[in-house]
């Protein structure tokens, strides 16, 4: 259901809330937290309302996340929300996303973060009900994951034990993505686009180990030469 947020001031009293400086980035990836939601239902990793994309206001302690239990559908930039970096609603019509806790847990404790993307996706979420980290056996995990996909310890939603679990597993990785125990992956990266791109490609990876596991015993890869793949996407591969 639909939690709508019911304050005496309006949402144009709302945004007082958000300082004049920083009014353009916070339209700006309210615009693009909003497109990005579409990404998740085009690479079929959310079902329903399930699911969310939030991003860092940089140079304040805010970010856009996506409101709860309203459909994919409906979602547009003037509905997303705006809150602080313990979850406090600072704009917006709707109550934020049951995951914000989570979210807000992950920038107040990784700075470099500027987005965190949630999903249910089948084959990665599959991964995590088993609790089993998913090896690197393919140059595409090499290049993006830079080694396995961890899993992370069991949490329930409600409060930043997950955003707990998701910093204390992806400190010293090198992966954008981890997959809570029973629940389903995250992924962070440097702006939301990054985090949305780690959770398409968490979810590819994760159905083609599973299939490979269907042939046989899939072959793994050295660390050397997974050190290799990783510097050269992350370093060399695209337009610099």
């Amino acid at each position: 259901m639909t939690q709508h947020v019911s304050t005496p001031d309006s949402a144009a009293g709302a945004a007082a809330g958000i300082p004049a400086h920083l009014r353009d980035d916070v339209d700006r990836l309210k615009a693009e937290v909003a497109a990005l939601h579409g990404e998740l239902t085009a690479s079929e990793l959310v079902v329903w309302t399930a699911g969310n994309v939030s991003a860092r206001v940089p140079g304040a302690d805010l970010m856009v996340i996506k409101p709860s239990g309203v459909a994919y559908a409906d979602l547009t930039a003037e509905n997303m929300v705006v809150t602080d970096l313990f979850g406090t609603l600072v704009e917006g019509d709707f109550a934020p996303s049951s995951d914000t806790a989570a979210h807000a847990y992950v920038y107040r404790h990784m700075e470099h973060i500027g987005g965190v993307v949630h999903t249910h996706s089948t084959y990665a979420t599959a991964w995590a009900a088993r609790g089993e980290a998913i090896p690197c056996v393919l140059t595409m995990m090499a290049d993006e994951f830079g080694g396995e996909i961890p899993v992370g310890p069991f949490a329930l939603i409600g409060d930043d034990s997950i955003g707990q679990g998701i910093v204390q597993t992806l400190s010293g990785s090198r992966s954008p993505a981890v997959l809570m125990q029973n629940h389903g992956p995250f992924t962070v990266g440097r702006d939301a686009r990054a985090a949305v791109k780690a959770a398409v490609l968490c979810e590819e990876v994760a159905r083609t180990v599973h299939i490979s596991r269907q042939l046989g015993a899939p072959l793994p890869i050295g660390q050397a030469q997974i050190d290799s793949l990783y510097n050269r996407y992350q370093n060399v591969y695209g337009q610099h």
